[in-house]
């Protein structure tokens, strides 16, 4: 799918690009280049990262809704309504992942990647180590204890061996990637809601498309 392309114009009447929230983003980072302005360190003293959704859009009705990015773009142009996407993206609030969720989104955005949330993957049951020779690959086992057993007629004591297994991929690893990508897809409607309300977009018109919250679930 193209994210390029002119505005076209019928009648004298502007058409908006209608665009999902993922798309509008990939627009703006991949093809527009925008740059993600993150706010100053704050003091010890002051609370949090995040602006919060009401400030982001105090501070674009203050600017005239136009976000002044040629600093980062020399010789270049990057249009205004990716600049207001990349100023919404960086306002991310702490209770969603703040600056760090902010790189996140932009870095996917900007390589028109969606988090890997390990499609497919099923935790299998394996030896923790595996010794190899001419003749195959046998489990790696150790001592787990020792028992009398008669043989012939005879007590002996045997070692009573196990084999030492785990699962991979680990539970823990899916359930994590998952909830990453749960916590990519409430940051993304963060950032729909803030530019649909916020109502600065020039050229573009964001559709409520959404990603799938929960790939993993198999639709009935």
């Amino acid at each position: 799918m193209s994210y390029q392309g002119r505005i076209n114009r019928t009648g004298g009447t502007r058409v908006k690009r209608a665009l999902g929230v993922q798309a509008a983003l990939e627009w703006a980072f991949r093809v527009e280049k925008a740059q993600l302005e993150l706010p100053a360190p704050q003091d010890a003293n002051e609370e949090g990262f995040g602006f919060g959704l009401e400030y982001v859009l105090l501070h674009r009705a203050a600017l005239g809704c136009k976000i002044d990015g040629g600093q980062h773009k020399i010789g270049t142009y990057t249009h205004e309504d990716a600049e207001v996407i990349a100023a919404t993206v960086a306002g991310m609030p702490d209770s969603l992942g703040g600056k760090r969720m902010a790189i996140r989104v932009a870095e996917l955005a900007r390589a028109g990647l969606t988090p890997d949330w390990m499609p497919g993957a099923v935790p299998r049951c394996v030896p923790v180590e595996v010794k190899r020779n001419q003749h195959g690959e046998r489990a790696i086992t150790v001592v787990v204890g020792t028992e009398r057993v008669l043989s012939r007629g005879k007590w002996r004591t045997v070692d009573v061996l196990a084999c030492p297994v785990t699962y991979v991929p680990h539970p823990q690893q899916i359930e994590a990637a998952r909830r990453a990508y749960a916590d990519w897809w409430q940051a993304l409607g963060w950032v729909r809601d803030g530019l649909c309300e916020g109502g600065c977009l020039k050229d573009l018109e964001l559709k409520p498309d959404m990603p799938r919250p929960d790939p993993w679930v198999r639709c009935r």
